[in-house]
């Protein structure tokens, strides 16, 4: 079983079994890989010590990217390895304390104001509307939409689940205007040259527009927006979590610490 080839095949097998989605058994498999080749290089067995050693080198890598190669060696021990008890001798990185960045709604719609292109402008719109994430507005199609009811099915989302979330109805005058206008050759809503939009053709459409606001602007920050401005609004936080897709509403109660609802209600002792 420790031979990279059997490693691999059983990795393939149970991802396969499990449903997990391409981008995970992509990140999985390029941590796993990676892993490997260190204990190739120093002729360590594939166990717990092997891991520590690899986890203790200083690879210039984010926090994201550690939870992931955690995620990935885990697996890669409890699933394949059988060996069960890694998860009790080896911690997880803690999430740093980040309060998740905002941009207001007036710099949004200036955003949006400055999109003369119908489908940038609908890029950012569906982004912040909707709260949907970078790798589900890529992959939704236009069957997903609901004109009827303003609301989206995002299928297989992460953790492979479906949900619902809604857009605002000032969209569906674009959204009408850019089906009329558009000759689709894929079931996807947005199209590049070779197929549907890639996460990068995302990014350089919010890069263009966010220098109109002199402030970096991600597809996660206009989701962050989405759901600290409607919980400002009144929304009930149970919702919130609903069209966000967290499994647990502790998640979605981060956006109580940027939410300025009962922030701006204060008397300042000067005023």
């Amino acid at each position: 079983m420790n031979s990279k080839v059997n490693i691999i095949l059983k990795f393939n097998e149970i991802t396969k079994l499990k449903g997990f989605s391409k981008d995970t058994i992509k990140a999985y498999k390029f941590w796993i890989e990676k892993y490997i080749k260190f204990c190739n290089q120093f002729s360590f067995n594939h166990n717990i010590e092997s891991v520590k050693r690899y986890f203790l080198i200083k690879d210039q890598i984010g926090f994201n990217s550690m939870r992931q190669r955690y995620a990935a060696i885990k697996f890669l021990f409890c699933q394949i390895l059988k060996i069960k008890k890694f998860y009790v001798e080896i911690p997880n990185v803690k999430r740093p304390k980040q309060i998740p960045k905002v941009i207001s709604k007036n710099k949004i719609l200036t955003m949006i104001n400055n999109c003369k292109n119908i489908k940038h402008r609908l890029v950012i719109k569906l982004l912040y509307s909707s709260g949907i994430r970078l790798s589900e507005l890529i992959n939704l199609k236009k069957q997903d939409i609901d004109f009827d009811q303003n609301t989206i099915l995002i299928k297989s989302g992460k953790g492979n689940k479906d949900r619902i979330t809604i857009f605002a109805n000032s969209i569906k005058i674009d959204l009408l205007k850019y089906f009329s206008n558009t000759e689709f050759k894929t079931k996807y809503l947005f199209e590049g040259r070779s197929g549907k939009y890639t996460k990068k053709s995302i990014q350089l459409i919010l890069e263009k527009y966010s220098k109109v606001i002199n402030q970096k602007v991600t597809p996660h920050m206009l989701r962050h927006s989405f759901a600290t401005h409607l919980l400002e609004s009144g929304t009930d936080i149970r919702l919130i979590q609903e069209l966000l897709g967290h499994e647990s509403v502790r998640t979605t109660q981060i956006y109580t610490k940027v939410a300025k609802t009962n922030i701006l209600k204060i008397k300042n002792p000067l005023d």
